[in-house]
């Protein structure tokens, strides 16, 4: 019991512990499980390599946390277990060859080394014309996933420079390489026909012939409603709408932030294939989605700091990638190769070397960058600190942790 103001008794808040206790439960699996991430510190080697490869596998979608890359996993298994087994296959060998590679050790923890593996294993699979269990496929898997970590090694010593993120730039560069060194005739590793196609303005595919009734009337099983799930599950290649409602899942586990901003860059890129013609199956698989998606989240909130302005400049940069998709599709089914994720990397770049004097513009140093409502604490304690007198902050610095590396205090931006 306790006294009041009034000098009263003021009976306990028996509600107040338990939802503590709650908020302290929701903390240690939400956001990039930084405790966990300790813990896992003072585990064998296999414990840390099983956390290193679910981060990795959620680092596809910006995402530091081992649950989410359990979700996602999932969600590639119900997919195709074969692509499922493929990418964790290369997301295990590529974090190993860091290691073994001697790359930072803080970037493997937390996946950096990994997701670009991922995405090797799981398209080199989707890609082959033998279909699923073709147990050769795992012998260049394995050895351009080997090659990730020198890949990545390289374009960060040219991109540092910028202080700008590799991306998935590695990603795309060796499964290229992959398809075009074998093509659709290979003997062993034959690929699917990637031949150029009429990919805007088809014959007999109007807006007429669009499936949008389902949506007006109110059933939200219509295709063209499931193609937002589907667009952000696209960016692992997959075309299931469980896959991507399990993605998404995992994505607000993490961070709200992430999971409602690629939704909005699957919006975007569905009503920009809507707008320049696209062919609807197309529309409808999400493969006008999954870029814009990537683009949005990545200016949304991962790399500037969340406010409206920049979420008006993560739309305007997912509209710019999905006329990019348009683009690359067709310049690259010329030369029988995918598009990958070359809009994802292009209108991500440009937008991220954009200079602005305004103060809710705001990017971050790559030291720095965390979740996006990380970030933005982030943020506002920065701008406390330099409101702070200085003799208030010059006592305290010391108490004061800025970010997830305590250096956050070179983020402020001008």
């Amino acid at each position: 019991m306790s006294s009041s103001e009034d000098g009263g008794l003021r009976p306990p808040q028996e509600g107040a512990p338990t939802c503590s206790s709650l908020s302290r439960a929701v903390g240690l699996v939400t956001g990039d499980m930084r405790l966990c991430r300790e813990w896992v510190k003072r585990q064998p080697a296999v414990v840390q390599l099983l956390d290193w490869t679910c981060r990795g596998v959620a680092q596809v979608m910006f995402v530091n946390n081992p649950l989410s890359g359990l979700l996602v996993t999932a969600g590639l298994f119900l997919q195709d277990p074969w692509w499922a087994l493929s990418g964790l296959l290369a997301t295990f060998v590529s974090t190993a060859s860091a290691f073994l590679l001697g790359q930072n050790r803080e970037a493997i923890s937390v996946g950096l080394h990994g997701y670009n593996g991922t995405l090797i294993g799981i398209l080199m699979a989707v890609f082959s014309a033998k279909g699923s269990w073709y147990w050769w496929l795992l012998l260049p898997n394995m050895f351009l996933s080997m090659l990730c970590p020198v890949v990545s090694s390289a374009l960060s010593s040219v991109a540092c420079k910028w202080d700008l993120p590799i991306l998935t730039l590695p990603f795309n560069m060796l499964v290229c390489l992959h398809v075009a060194a074998t093509g659709a005739n290979h003997p062993y590793f034959p690929q699917a026909d990637m031949q150029p196609k009429d990919h805007l303005h088809p014959a007999n595919d109007s807006m007429e012939s669009l499936d949008v009734s389902r949506v007006c009337d109110g059933n939200v099983n219509g295709p063209l409603f499931l193609s937002l799930p589907v667009g952000v599950g696209q960016v692992y290649g997959c075309s299931s709408p469980w896959t991507g409602s399990l993605i998404l899942l995992a994505l607000l586990l993490s961070s709200p932030t992430i999971c409602a901003q690629a939704m909005w860059g699957s919006a975007v890129g569905m009503l920009s294939g809507l707008a320049l013609a696209a062919p609807r199956e197309d529309i409808y698989s999400g493969l006008w989605g999954y870029n814009c998606a990537l683009s949005c989240v990545a200016i949304g909130g991962v790399f500037y700091v969340i406010t409206w302005k920049t979420h008006l400049l993560a739309l305007t940069c997912a509209l710019f990638c999905a006329y990019l998709t348009a683009a690359i599709s067709k310049l690259m089914s010329m030369l029988a190769l995918p598009a990958c994720t070359w809009p994802f990397c292009l209108s991500t770049l440009i937008f991220l070397l954009v200079s602005s004097e305004t103060a809710a513009i705001c990017r971050l140093p790559l030291s720095v960058v965390s979740y996006p409502e990380e970030n933005r604490r982030c943020r506002t304690r920065l701008e406390a600190s330099e409101k702070a007198p200085l003799s208030q902050q010059s006592g305290s610095q010391d108490e004061v942790q800025f970010g997830p590396d305590s250096s956050c205090r070179e983020a402020l931006c001008h």
